[in-house]
C-alpha cells in the first residue's frame, strides 16, 4: 500500500512539472539537418543559420573583404575565422535576408518583428526573456543565462559594415521587417542583462538569422 502510495506521488509530480512546462520543448530536436525547438505555439531553430546557398540552390558567395561585404547578397565568419563559424553560424548581410530567391530552407522563413515579439511576450516580456534565451556555461562572458527555453542563443557578435564588434558579449538576429529605406528591426541579447532589446539596425551591418517554421 505504502509502495503505490509513493508511485502514485511520483506520477502526479511528475505530472505538475510537464503541466508547468507546457508549450516550451526545452531539448531541441535534430530535424533533418536544423535542430529545432518548440517554444509556445513557434518552432524555432535551436541554432543560427549556416547555409551558403539560396533555397533555388543558387550560391551565395563569402565575403571576405570590406569590398566583397557590399556587393551583394553575401555571409560571412566573424572576423573572417572559420572557426567562429564553426561555434556561432554565419553572418548575413540585408541583401541576403531580403533576397527573393530565399535564404530561409524549404518549410522555414525569416521571422518577422510581430513574431520575434510574439516570442519575447511568451517567455514573459522583454526585460526577462534574454536570459531564458541565452546559452548556459558561461559563454556570454560573465552573463550566462539560463537557456530555459531551448532557444540557445550565443554571444556571436555582428559586424557593422566594415568592423567586426563585441564576441563574446552579444548574440543578435535579423527579422524580414523594415523600420526604414535604411534599416531593419532587430533582436540583441547581451551579457550583463536578461533584456532583449528591439532595435533598428542598418542594412550595411551584419547579424546571424534564426529561421522559424511555416
Amino acid at each position: 500500500m505504502k509502495k503505490a502510495f509513493l508511485i502514485l506521488s511520483a506520477t502526479i509530480i511528475t505530472a505538475a512539472i510537464l503541466t508547468a512546462w507546457a508549450g516550451i520543448s526545452k531539448i531541441p530536436q535534430a530535424i533533418g539537418t536544423f535542430k529545432e525547438v518548440k517554444i509556445g505555439t513557434q518552432v524555432w531553430m535551436a541554432e543560427n543559420l549556416t547555409v551558403d546557398k539560396f533555397r533555388n540552390g543558387d550560391p551565395i558567395p563569402e565575403a571576405k573583404t570590406d569590398e566583397d561585404w557590399t556587393k551583394g547578397p553575401v555571409w560571412c565568419y566573424y572576423g573572417n575565422d572559420p572557426a567562429n563559424g564553426a561555434k556561432y553560424g554565419k553572418l548575413y548581410n540585408w541583401k541576403a535576408v531580403n533576397d527573393p530567391r530565399g535564404l530561409a530552407p524549404a518549410g522555414w522563413h525569416i521571422p518577422s518583428d510581430a513574431e520575434w515579439t510574439h516570442l519575447t511576450d511568451f517567455l514573459g516580456g522583454t526585460q526577462v526573456a534574454g536570459t531564458k534565451m541565452k546559452s548556459a556555461g558561461g559563454r556570454f562572458n560573465s552573463g550566462p543565462g539560463a537557456n530555459e527555453s531551448g532557444f540557445s542563443g550565443l554571444p556571436g557578435g555582428c559586424r557593422r559594415s566594415s568592423t567586426f564588434d563585441l564576441i563574446g558579449a552579444q548574440g543578435g538576429w535579423w527579422s524580414s521587417t523594415e523600420e526604414d529605406e535604411y534599416s531593419v528591426w532587430t533582436r540583441t541579447i547581451y551579457f550583463l542583462n536578461g533584456t532583449v532589446y528591439r532595435s533598428g539596425h542598418f542594412k550595411e551591418y551584419g547579424h546571424y538569422v534564426r529561421c522559424i517554421r511555416d
